[in-house]
């Protein structure tokens, strides 16, 4: 069986169900996956799959998928997780239910078998998962825990939380889509229509744009306008050897003047010449 898809409408509404007919209705057929794979292709997608058993993993292979999923519900299956990790292609891990514990045998299992490209997904396994039970803190602890590029597997509503998971240092982003939330379906509540997922798409990169490097340099932009920071200047008529004083110089816009912190400096000294008041201050412009 393949499937991203583990949780049916019977089971949103907590009645019961056999896993058998819950996953029966939510997998996606086997023989839609080539058809898939060559539309995605040929609009320049990836496509690749989450395998449950290893007839779907040597079906998988057949299709020479890039890279394989690996669902929540499945991350303690290690022998399919080893089994996976032959193949030699890249392996992105959901981590949703798991321990800390348990994701580092899962990890260790993968790259013992062989697995060279490895992710992880900060999941929460609810559906749908509110943003309070999200912690997507752990993103980056993830990250440094187990060396390698986390993302998150997303079943909120709305596209807030990837976004603040794109922040946090989330570059991989999993979030179901639909046509339409009007369209029965197991995941329907929980997914974003396709004018949602491109704005998602559309913020994301916006937000990893803003997030750029730590830089401390000034921009074109700010150098232009350090002219409106403020600076010192003559605020009354001076005549030569008067005394500057509060009353006399003040720390006002634009930046054509002294650097503020000069003002102390410049109190009690004397004026070299004459001074019409809105002049800025400059050196040669004081005496002792």
């Amino acid at each position: 069986m393949i499937t991203n898809i583990f949780v049916s409408a019977k089971a949103l509404s907590g009645k019961a169900e056999p896993y058998y007919d819950l996953y029966k209705e939510a997998y996606t057929h086997w023989e839609w996956q080539p058809k898939l794979k060559k539309t995605a292709n040929d609009l320049g997608m990836d496509l690749f799959s989450s395998p449950f058993d290893k007839t779907a993993v040597d079906f998988l292979e057949k299709m020479d998928v890039p890279a394989y999923k690996i669902a929540s519900f499945e991350l303690v299956d290690i022998p399919l997780i080893q089994y996976v990790a032959r193949t030699g292609k890249a392996i992105i891990m959901s981590t949703g239910m798991a321990t800390l514990s348990e994701i580092d045998e899962a990890v260790t299992a993968a790259r013992e078998a062989g697995c060279k490209e490895l992710a992880l997904l900060k999941c929460t396994s609810a559906y749908p998962a509110g943003p309070a039970g999200m912690n997507l803190r752990t993103i980056p602890h993830m990250a440094e825990a187990f060396g390698v590029p986390v993302g998150l597997s997303d079943h909120t509503l709305g596209m807030a939380v990837p976004v603040a998971a794109v922040a946090l240092g989330a570059c991989i982003v999993e979030k179901h889509f639909t046509f339409s939330r009007d369209i029965p379906g197991p995941d329907s509540a929980f997914s974003l229509e396709p004018h949602e997922f491109k704005a998602m798409v559309e913020v994301i990169r916006t937000t990893e744009k803003a997030l750029g490097k730590v830089s401390y340099e000034v921009t074109d932009h700010e150098t232009a306008s350090r002219i409106f920071r403020r600076s010192l200047f003559i605020v009354k008529d001076m005549k030569a050897g008067e005394t500057f004083t509060t009353e006399n110089v003040r720390s006002i816009r634009p930046g054509y003047g002294l650097h503020t912190r000069f003002k102390e400096d410049v109190i009690g000294r004397k004026a070299s010449q004459e001074i019409p008041h809105g002049t800025p201050l400059e050196w040669r412009l004081i005496g002792v």
